[in-house]
């Protein structure tokens, strides 16, 4: 299994979070500018690393995502809010069929987790996937589990904020099973470069905005019909 972890300035995360992937599974954490040394960091305990110049989340988790070759690729935010030794239960209904993209529903555990600007963002966020989907989610979900090939079928072009809605978005036009499950969201190490401020949230909104507005592509693969050579 691969984990793909999107990195910027994530020196004091990073020791906890490579710590508690999961025992075999292969952490790619993709440096997108960190001036903090976190690529050394990361190297030094164990991570195959990644250089993704170009800045954005979603350059970065598309770099790891081409980097991948596991047949399932997990995503994880870097920043210690989320616990990566929860991730074979997102990716569980993956390998056994029942899901083809699997969304860890964040469950804050103190109110400092969350802050209040980004849960009205979430709120209208899933509001709206709803109206463009018909799937009725609670949280976009930055972890998250899928098969790589089918994963790279969608063709997903965003590389800011909106790529794990694109990636939402076009599995759901694919016909893809979209399925929840909780877990538990901490207070992130360090400050958020998105959610962090009313103005990165605003941000982040427009760029969803923009893939919500796209149209559904005719050639998105169906997981199922791309399982098996990835094995």
């Amino acid at each position: 299994m691969d984990v793909v972890l999107p990195c910027l300035d994530e020196a004091e995360a990073l020791p906890w979070v490579l710590q508690r992937i999961p025992s075999g599974w292969r952490a790619i954490v993709v440096d997108n500018g960190s001036t903090d040394g976190s690529a050394d960091i990361a190297r030094s305990l164990g991570a195959h690393v990644v250089h993704e110049p170009r800045r954005g989340f979603g350059a970065a988790c598309h770099a790891g995502l081409t980097a991948a070759t596991a047949d399932v690729v997990c995503f994880c935010d870097c920043d210690a809010s989320l616990d990566p030794a929860l991730l074979p239960a997102v990716a569980g209904p993956v390998l056994d069929g029942s899901g083809d993209l699997v969304l860890g529903r964040r469950r804050p555990v103190t109110r400092r987790a969350w802050p209040m600007h980004a849960r009205l963002a979430n709120l209208e966020l899933a509001r709206l996937i709803h109206r463009r989907t018909g799937l009725r989610l609670h949280d976009l979900g930055p972890m998250r589990a899928a098969r790589r090939e089918p994963l790279l079928a969608l063709n997903l072009t965003d590389r800011r904020s909106g790529y794990p809605l694109q990636m939402l978005v076009r599995a759901a036009d694919a016909g893809w099973q979209v399925k929840e499950t909780d877990v538990p969201y901490r207070p992130r190490t360090g400050r958020s470069k998105v959610t962090g401020t009313w103005r990165g949230t605003w941000h982040a909104v427009r760029d969803m905005r923009a893939v919500l507005a796209e149209r559904p592509a005719a050639d998105q693969t169906h997981p199922h019909t791309a399982r098996g050579a990835g094995r």
